[in-house]
Order: structure tokens, then C-alpha cells, then sequence
């Protein structure tokens, strides 16, 4: 197994049979559904590095596994402005069906990877919508962000590793790692894992080439970011 682990929490768009969200579809293939372009970017460092992935599975419409379980966003009611109402409806027992069946068999699957072999980082991938639509004139200048609650040991190297790069990075941008950061806090930080938690534009890695062109840019950064964690 390789010692870097690469974890995609939002790399689906998928609904399985038997939900019933209530939704335009077309809202499938929109930011709130699906952190767009990380699958193809995820995989491909994965190729590049020989690093080993893990990709969620489900759409975050069905559950977000990048929230907590009892977190009140855990299967979401609204996104950006649009209402989920399949999920409005959902009683306790199909709650608790969801957290059983997608969120826990997810988050067990990267313990036990973690405790069977130890990784030197974690790169925690996601990627944010240049403009939300419940926020229309709010600027999101950034290529890439990077979060992180307590540990700042690999961000603060990635920060700085992607900025000598040129690339325009925030740091606690467009979303603050401080809040929105459950699946780092469950297996990195609580294990005392270093991770480099990643935030792509989407209209960056919207497309093949996009895709091609930041996997060249950040292979070598995840690479360096790595390398000092293991020294």
C-alpha cells in the first residue's frame, strides 16, 4: 500500500434505486449534487502518484459523508436555495436507514484502511462552485483552497508549496476548515494523520483538459507536501 491516502467524499453524483429526492435531475450534475471534476482528478493523482483512493459513493443529496452523523446538514433539506423535498420527508427510520446503509459503511471503510496502514498524509480533495447561486455577487478568486482545523502542518506546506507554484490558493477559503471539516476530523486529526485538505475551482476541472492540467500542477505539490511529512 502506498503511504499517502487520497479521500473524495463528494465524487458522486449517484442516487440509488429506491430514493426518491424529489429533484429536477438536472440539478444531479450540479456542485450540490457532486464535487465536479474531483473523480477524474482524484483518480488520476491516484495513477500519477501510486497512491491508494477512496471515492464516495452516493450523491451528497443522499447523505453527506463529510458531515457528522448527528449533523443537521448530514442528509440535506435544501442546497444553495434549492429544496431537497424527498428528503424533507424523511422520517426517523429512513434517517437512520441512510446513516446505516452509505455514511457508516464509508467512514469504517477508511478507519480500517488507516489502522491496517498507517499513511504519512492524507489529501482530502473537493471542489467549489465558482459562484453560488444564493450568493450571486460574491467573489471566489481562488484556483485552489486549502483547509484544516487544528493540524496545520501539511496545509501551511501546501499553502506555501502553491502559491511559489503561482497558483492563486486560499487559505480557510472559500470554506473554513474550522467548520466544514468532519471527515479530516474523524480520521486525520483524530488519529494525528497530517492532511492536505484540497478545494479546486470547478471551472478549472470541468473538462479532460482541465482535469489533465491540475493534475499536472498539484501532482508535484502533493508529492512535496509528502515528502515533508515524512521527514
Amino acid at each position: 500500500m502506498s503511504d499517502i491516502l487520497l479521500i473524495a467524499d463528494h465524487a458522486s453524483n449517484h442516487v440509488p434505486a429506491g430514493i426518491d429526492l424529489d429533484i429536477d435531475p438536472a440539478l444531479l450534475d450540479q456542485h450540490m449534487a457532486i464535487d465536479i471534476g474531483v473523480a477524474p482528478l482524484g483518480r488520476l493523482l491516484c495513477d500519477r502518484l501510486g497512491i491508494d483512493g477512496i471515492f464516495g459513493p452516493v450523491s451528497r443529496l443522499v447523505i453527506d459523508l463529510n458531515r457528522e452523523e448527528d449533523a443537521p446538514g448530514l442528509i440535506p433539506r435544501e442546497s444553495d436555495g434549492f429544496a431537497i423535498p424527498g428528503n424533507v420527508v424523511l422520517d426517523a427510520e429512513g434517517r437512520h436507514a441512510r446513516i446505516e446503509h452509505f455514511w457508516r459503511p464509508y467512514h469504517q471503510a477508511i478507519a480500517r484502511r488507516i489502522a491496517d496502514d498507517r499513511p504519512c498524509l492524507i489529501v482530502s480533495l473537493h471542489s467549489f462552485t465558482p459562484r453560488l447561486s444564493a450568493r450571486p455577487d460574491e467573489a471566489r478568486p481562488w484556483q485552489v483552497g486549502v483547509l484544516y482545523n487544528r493540524d496545520d502542518r501539511a496545509a501551511l506546506k501546501g499553502i506555501a508549496a502553491l502559491r511559489s507554484a503561482g497558483i492563486v490558493t486560499g487559505d480557510n477559503e472559500p470554506y473554513s476548515g474550522k467548520v466544514l471539516n468532519a471527515t479530516m476530523n474523524l480520521h486525520a486529526e483524530a488519529n494525528a494523520v497530517p492532511y492536505l485538505g484540497l478545494e479546486v475551482r470547478q471551472d478549472l476541472i470541468a473538462d479532460a483538459a482541465g482535469v489533465a492540467l491540475w493534475g499536472d500542477r498539484l501532482e508535484p505539490i502533493v508529492a512535496q507536501v509528502a515528502a515533508a511529512m515524512r521527514g
